[in-house]
């Protein structure tokens, strides 16, 4: 089998054209950037013949240069994709082997996103893909689609002959790595976890077997929405009592962030008192 050969995402726009190069693959893995991610079990779980593909900052899941066929997903902002200008795109792309490595798919879910050039990634081959709008019909109106949500939906809708496998989407939180809360991790997990029950893509490590479902057997006598309703209960008062628990720890730790917030204050004059002292 042919393989794109490296650096071919340069100049790609259209749909047509990144689902040509995505074609050639037997699997497709999307790689999260998460802590239950182990790098060289993953690959050598998968043929030669499989892309995958890493979000924006590797390094959360790459300590080594990366050696099988690969693609970085660079997602817009405001201000350009956080590596842009966070001065971070040498680092993340010398993780990937050059003569395997397909490049950048810039990707932009918003209007207000902006997406970057070739020379904003320090000369990387980049390629571009507009999803403007691509999940606004059913994503909720106060949450910005994930990269890795949006992109695993777009595969799923180019129906490749690859198989699609999503490794690390699991939205847990990490004593290293934060869970953004402009995104609804609740709902994406929903969406991923029924498209792999009816044989979409693969989440790796399965889907367990869903506890809740065995409650219609062994309630004959209720309607599925009684029961749906009565699960719904119990999870809205958890919530609340949780809810609760937190406002005390909020108000608790008010002293805490109050310090917190002066530090952070006072962080730009240290920076410059230091700078000074420098040039004397």
């Amino acid at each position: 089998m042919d393989f794109p050969a490296s650096a071919t995402t340069a100049n790609l726009v259209a749909a047509e054209q990144w689902r040509a190069l995505f074609a050639d693959f037997s699997h497709i893995v999307l790689v999260a950037n998460s802590d239950q991610v182990d790098i060289e079990e993953l690959q050598a779980e998968y043929p030669s013949t499989t892309l995958f593909i890493f979000f924006n900052k590797v390094y959360k899941v790459l300590d080594k240069k990366f050696t099988g066929h690969s693609l970085l997903i660079s997602r817009a902002q405001p201000r350009g994709a956080n590596i842009v200008y966070r001065q971070e795109v040498a680092d993340v792309v010398k993780l990937f082997a050059p003569e395997k490595f397909l490049g950048i798919m810039n990707i932009r879910l918003g209007a207000g996103e902006r997406l970057n050039t070739t020379s904003d990634y320090l000369g990387t081959p980049t390629g571009h893909l507009d999803l403007t709008g691509y999940c606004a019909e059913f994503y909720p109106a106060n949450k910005t689609p994930t990269s890795g949500f949006a992109v695993a939906l777009w595969l799923i809708d180019q129906q490749l002959p690859a198989k699609t496998i999503l490794a690390g989407f699991s939205a847990k939180r990490s004593e290293k790595w934060r869970v953004v809360a402009v995104h609804d991790w609740t709902f994406e997990q929903v969406f991923l976890r029924l498209f792999a029950r009816v044989g979409k893509l693969s989440m790796r490590g399965g889907v367990s077997t869903n506890s809740y479902a065995s409650l219609a057997s062994r309630f004959p006598e209720l309607p599925a929405a009684e029961i749906s309703l009565t699960i719904a209960e119990v999870l809205s008062t958890r919530l609340s009592q949780t809810d609760a628990q937190v406002d005390k720890l909020v108000s608790l730790t008010n002293v805490l962030r109050s310090v917190d917030e002066l530090l952070r204050g006072l962080k730009p004059k240290f920076l410059k008192r230091t700078k000074l002292q420098k040039e004397e």
